[in-house]
């Protein structure tokens, strides 16, 4: 789905720079990906995150995966191919705003390794921070906040991640958040030491 289609077009390079975007936010755009299983906190990590950041006068926005599929990606669904270009497109999304300067967190399950990698291709180094939600599949099941799992057990739902369809948990993040262990506070802070150490706020 990410073949190129259209012809004829020419890249048009802004004026204003990243650069001086970021100087005047004081801070480094940067694409924070949250990534696991349902269940395992991934927007509630994130929106806690963006709230401190708030507080602490930064520009930021979270693309929630569900939210996302509303709008943008409303005519994709969970096979293979459409989870591949679901990420591929919020990829994108994701990089406009990091060239824009804005500090963008994304919380999809992202199940697959090549499709997180692909988007962390889009940006420079050091500007995409792949976040884990560590959590076992057990208390994913037992929170169940959308009553998913109980679904998919029943056959209602097919091809849901970590029932029948594969969930690869990341080689190599930069930052691993255990939430079936850490409170929601302590998991927000790991990732926002981890800013701080980075310079990126």
């Amino acid at each position: 789905m990410a073949e190129q289609k259209a012809t004829h077009i020419t890249w048009h390079d802004a004026e204003i720079t990243r650069d001086a975007r970021e100087k005047m936010l004081k801070q480094k755009g940067v694409v924070l990906w949250f990534t696991g299983l349902s269940g395992s906190g991934k927007s509630t990590v994130a929106t806690a995150v963006e709230k401190v950041l708030y507080e602490k006068g930064h520009l930021t926005v979270v693309l929630d995966g569900d939210n996302i599929r509303h709008g943008l990606n409303k005519n994709l669904g969970f096979s293979p191919e459409d989870r591949e270009e679901n990420i591929r497109r919020i990829g994108e999304v994701a990089k406009l705003f990091t060239d824009a300067g804005v500090i963008a967190m994304t919380a999809f399950i992202s199940p697959y390794i090549k499709d997180r990698d692909q988007a962390r291709s889009l940006v420079d180094d050091g500007r995409f921070v792949e976040v884990y939600c560590k959590c076992s599949l057990k208390a994913c099941e037992e929170r169940d906040p959308k009553g998913l799992y109980k679904k998919a057990r029943a056959g209602e739902i097919k091809q849901f991640t970590g029932i029948d369809a594969p969930y690869e948990a990341p080689d190599n993040p930069e930052v691993v958040v255990e939430t079936d262990q850490q409170s929601l506070e302590e998991s927000a802070q790991t990732v926002l030491d981890y800013l701080i150490k980075q310079g990126i706020i």
